[in-house]
């Protein structure tokens, strides 16, 4: 009972332990990871956990508070830890492959703890050469036709010196994914040979700040609302909005700008505006005009009001 409760207390210890990187999981950042790999070395939160219980050829989980660590155990996790591991598993990750978060879907997180520690895709001695690195790729995806919602299976192949992406009408999505951003990165590295890596990664593909529905009315604030599909590109500055959230165009767009330039954000309706549902609004203020929004409930008008805030406060780009 002694070591039980003392290791748990020398592996919360470590778990917080400065320059280790273990203060986090070792695979998508989120904070206070309460669970850790015996084999690998790190520490890991629930949901990686969960995925890491599939590989058990190559990966062992424990709970670091409820299951017992035996003394061995202890000296393992003591030599190695997240940096370790970052350093090893980490070493060649193309600038451009997309490093999930904590909050990107489940398929992202699975597909890059396997391509770390099953295929040790990014390790230094790697000498096979990554598929996306070249720019092209070619292999089935379905795609929803133009005029139905039907979607049908096409062959598609992308290329980077073409700069297109073409499918004929006669598998895997993380990889398709990985390839565009590929193909994206060596066009940009090429229209723009002396931008730094860290300015240059965040234009292959939008991150948007915020998406979801929302009701939009017209400029008159007189015609009927209409369900929209909004994406807040913070980078670009623009609340777009959709007909459907798959649609490969936007309807429209909102520059937000900065305060100073008459840009604003509010809680509610404008004077003089009254509508028959009583769901919570926004009021988008531009120099030109203001633009009314509809939320669904009280907790996404409050997300997307501090969402847009955020773009409003952050400093104008050349």
């Amino acid at each position: 009972m002694m070591d039980r409760d003392r290791n748990k207390t020398l592996l919360l210890e470590l778990q917080r332990a400065a320059g280790t990187g273990n203060g986090r999981c070792a695979d998508c950042g989120e904070p206070d990871p309460e669970w850790a790999s015996y084999k690998l070395g790190i520490f890991i939160c629930l949901n990686c956990s969960g995925i890491h219980r599939n590989l058990s050829q190559i990966s062992r989980v424990k709970s670091l508070r409820l299951d017992f660590w035996e003394n061995d155990l202890m000296e393992f996790m003591k030599k190695h830890g997240n940096l370790c591991a970052k350093a090893k598993y980490e070493a060649k990750v193309p600038p451009y492959y997309y490093i999930p978060q904590s909050c990107d879907c489940l398929v992202l997180r699975e597909q890059w703890i396997r391509a770390k520690y099953e295929r040790e895709d990014f390790v230094a001695t790697r000498i096979c050469q990554d598929p996306c690195s070249a720019g092209s790729r070619e292999g089935f995806l379905w795609k929803r036709g133009r005029e139905s919602r039907q979607f049908q299976r096409r062959w598609f192949l992308l290329s980077a010196r073409e700069g297109v992406m073409k499918y004929y009408t006669k598998e895997e999505i993380v990889d398709w994914f990985n390839a565009i951003r590929a193909a994206r990165y060596h066009y940009l590295r090429t229209t723009f040979p002396t931008l730094p890596e860290p300015e240059l990664i965040p234009r292959i593909t939008r991150n948007y700040v915020k998406e979801g529905y929302m009701e939009k009315t017209g400029p008159k604030q007189k015609e009927a609302f209409k369900v929209r599909w909004f994406c807040l590109d913070s980078q670009e500055r623009n609340l777009m909005y959709f007909k459907n959230p798959l649609d490969a165009f936007a309807q429209g767009q909102v520059f937000i700008g900065r305060r100073d330039e008459g840009y604003e954000v509010r809680a509610g309706l404008p004077q003089g505006v009254r509508v028959k549902k009583r769901k919570p609004a926004i009021t988008v203020v531009t120099p030109m005009r203001e633009f009314v929004f509809i939320c669904e409930n009280d907790r996404e008008q409050r997300e997307w009001i501090d969402a847009l805030n955020g773009v409003i406060a952050q400093p104008l780009t050349g």
